[in-house]
């Protein structure tokens, strides 16, 4: 919490890393805030009827000059609340502010982050941080403004699946993302299963939950509210439930994984 704005940013999208980097996935990825302070927000997607020479030139003018680049008059600023979940899909133009406690869930080829505004922050050298605005502008999807933020990146989700003690919500990730959520809340123990892919878990409430195989595939391992936990593809069938502190109390995980074709 605290802190200060990540750099205002995009990814490129798949074409362009391949056709000019020649990596052939991109930087799909989605915010989740574990935590939210007075005053959060996130930054996503275009202001309606947003110029795109103009906002290039003011981007341009802020880096050369050191005046502040005027964000709030190009970018969506969106309040933003614990358990929100902001999707993100390559070439919308994105960051976040102080007061987040943000899960990056993000499939990540290293270093292809186009930067647009280091908010006037300087280097070591006195200088203003690298950026990517020649980069950024070739990927921008300028298509991506304030109602297309808000009907299809913004907080959508959908019951899926419930039991004894449990349901299950799919939180996203858009259609152009390649990588599926889901969302358990719980006060019991929640059925799992790999299917055939790589698990990644997260705790997004509770205190201490336990992860354990119906057929002893594995020993019992216990995990902390914000921890992270990969389960592998040959597991299977495997369970999470609240444990000590959290016993009889709500918990919730997020957990991510490739879509498969169909």
């Amino acid at each position: 919490m605290g802190g200060g704005n990540l750099s205002l940013q995009v990814h490129p999208t798949t074409q362009y890393i391949r056709d000019t980097f020649g990596i052939y996935y991109t930087q799909d990825e989605s915010y989740y805030l574990l935590d939210a302070g007075e005053g959060a927000t996130v930054y996503l997607g275009l202001k309606t009827g947003v110029d795109p020479n103009e906002m290039i030139a003011a981007l341009n003018e802020a880096q050369t000059t050191g005046e502040p680049f005027d964000t709030e008059k190009y970018v969506n600023k969106w309040p933003a609340r614990k358990h929100d979940h902001y999707l993100i899909p390559a070439g919308t133009i994105h960051c976040f502010g102080s007061e987040a406690m943000v899960l990056e869930i993000s499939a990540t080829p290293s270093i292809f982050t186009f930067k647009l505004w280091d908010w006037g922050r300087l280097g070591l050298d006195g200088k203003p941080r690298p950026i990517n605005i020649g980069h950024g502008s070739h990927v921008i999807q300028w298509e991506r403004q304030t109602d297309f933020v808000r009907n299809q990146l913004v907080n959508h989700f959908e019951p899926r699946a419930e039991g004894d003690g449990w349901v299950e919500e799919r939180t996203g990730l858009h259609e152009n993302e390649f990588i599926e959520t889901r969302r358990h809340w719980f006060t019991g123990k929640v059925p799992h299963n790999t299917g055939g892919g790589v698990n990644v878990l997260n705790v997004i409430e509770g205190d201490e939950l336990i992860v354990e195989s119906p057929t002893g595939a594995f020993e019992p391992f216990v995990i902390h509210y914000a921890e992270t936990f990969i389960v592998p593809a040959v597991v299977g069938d495997y369970t999470i439930r609240p444990y000590g502190l959290s016993e009889g109390k709500s918990c919730g995980t997020i957990k991510a994984y490739v879509r498969t074709k169909g």
